[in-house]
C-alpha cells in the first residue's frame, strides 16, 4: 500500500492506495472528482496532476507523446491514468468536476 496525498479544490486529502492501482482510480474511489475525459487512454491530458514529492514511476510513450503537444505544462506533469502506484506519492489534482463543471467522462479501466 502506498500513501497518496493529493492537493484538491476542497483541500488535502490522504488515503492509502494499492500497489499497480491506476493512480486516476484511486483518485476516484476515495472521492475526488478528478477529469478523466478519454476514459483513461492517454488522450485528453484532462487527468494531470503535478508530482510535488514521490516517484510515480517512469513516463509512458502516450504520455510524454501528449504531453508534448501541450504548453500549460512543467517537468513535474504527469497523467494520473498512466501512473500505476507504487511509491508514497504528493500530487496536486490539477482539474476536476467541481472546478470545470463538466462531466468526469467515463471511468477509466483498471
Amino acid at each position: 500500500m502506498a500513501l497518496i496525498t493529493a492537493e484538491t479544490a476542497a483541500g488535502q486529502v490522504a488515503f492509502d492506495c494499492e500497489n499497480g492501482k491506476k493512480l486516476v482510480l484511486g483518485l476516484e474511489d476515495n472521492g475526488i472528482d478528478i477529469l478523466h475525459r478519454c476514459g483513461g487512454n492517454a488522450r485528453c491530458t484532462t487527468c494531470r496532476v503535478e508530482i510535488l514529492a514521490g516517484d510515480p514511476g517512469p513516463v509512458t510513450e502516450p504520455e510524454q507523446v501528449i504531453l508534448s503537444t501541450k504548453e500549460d505544462i512543467n517537468e513535474r506533469t504527469r497523467l494520473s491514468c498512466q501512473i500505476r502506484v507504487n511509491d508514497n506519492l504528493h500530487i496536486k489534482v490539477m482539474r476536476q468536476v467541481s472546478v470545470d463543471g463538466i462531466d468526469a467522462g467515463p471511468r477509466p479501466v483498471d
